[in-house]
């Protein structure tokens, strides 16, 4: 694997897309599990609803590499081609690489499917997700907060521009507010932890809401800073998903694997919760604090390895920020 400086920018940029996909690799075998206890220590072993082979991805890294390759081969991220390219990989993926799709994105896919590979096309998605919240169909799921992570490494200099965008890749499929609200402040954390070494950045991602959510998002996240992550038991919904993810690293500030661990243990949508948690963690410690068996073991679709991921990341960074 690439192997930039340990605690440098480089470092922890790898550990976004390398963290979420060890934790959603490490998720896969216990995912709509019960809660697992402080004793258990969870592993790469696959099954799950694939089944996966040992530390194999899910869909929640398969679509944050959609948008990530998005980001690495086109400019401005909020531009229509960009969000074209990634709407047409979503569609491209969960016609022949997904491996697991959730409910909501499954719906939306069909929807828009028709548009694949046509000028308009994130449009006509985002539309159909638009109009999914508009006839009161549930749209708050975890979905979009899952995959988001990679904006953030598009966007390093500017929260403004990283809050419209998180809005608009999670309108993609998720037309609910929380979902995108929710993806404003995981992006946020992600951005200032590469930058800062710090998880200062979700807090401080209240102020890019739109006022009136400011005071609600405050609350769930002192909820989750005093209970334990499996509190959130119901963690398929875009809030509770966030508030175990953020549980885990703030009850557990020793590194990346108990934070990632503990989201694990959480149970239910174990995969998801592991994947967001492991996006900041990653930020946080970096890709060199992952530990070594994991960084060798991950891998999914379509053929990334350690390696793959790495290059990944760097590749965006240096487009969008002209780091080198």
């Amino acid at each position: 694997m690439q192997t930039p400086s340990t605690g440098s920018i480089e470092d922890r940029a790898v550990g976004v897309l390398l963290g979420g996909a060890c934790g959603d690799a490490l998720g896969v075998p216990y995912e709509f599990g019960p809660t697992l206890s402080e004793r258990r220590v969870p592993e790469m072993i696959g099954g799950g609803l694939g089944p996966y082979a040992p530390g194999e991805y899910s869909d929640d890294t398969q679509m944050a590499v959609c948008i990530a390759r998005a980001l690495r081969d086109h400019g401005d991220p909020l531009s229509a081609e960009s969000l074209d390219a990634t709407a047409d990989a979503f569609l491209d993926w969960a016609n022949g690489g997904a491996t697991d799709i959730g409910n909501q994105t499954r719906t939306v896919m069909r929807g828009a499917g028709h548009a694949f590979r046509r000028p308009g096309v994130a449009g006509v998605m985002a539309e159909f997700a638009g109009g999914l919240f508009a006839q009161d169909v549930p749209s708050a799921g975890n979905g979009s907060l899952m995959r988001t992570g990679p904006l953030a490494l598009a966007y390093l200099e500017d929260p403004e521009g990283l809050a419209r965008a998180a809005d608009a890749y999670s309108g993609l499929t998720h037309g609910d507010p929380l979902a995108s609200q929710a993806c404003v402040l995981w992006c946020e954390g992600v951005r200032r932890a590469v930058l800062e070494g710090t998880l200062d950045g979700v807090r401080g991602g209240v102020e890019l809401l739109p006022r009136d959510a400011r005071e609600r998002w405050l609350a769930w996240l002192d909820e989750a800073e005093a209970a334990a992550p499996h509190t959130f038991a119901n963690n398929g919904f875009v809030v509770s998903a966030l508030q175990a993810a953020w549980s885990a690293l703030t009850r557990h500030p020793e590194g990346y694997v108990a934070a990632v661990h503990a989201a694990v243990r959480a149970g239910n949508d174990t995969d998801t919760v592991a994947a967001i948690a492991g996006a900041l963690a990653g930020a946080r410690w970096g890709a060199s604090g992952i530990p070594a068996g994991y960084v060798e073991a991950v891998h999914g679709w379509p053929g990334y390895r350690a390696d793959g991921l790495a290059g990944l990341a760097l590749e965006i960074v240096r487009r969008h920020s002209g780091r080198s």
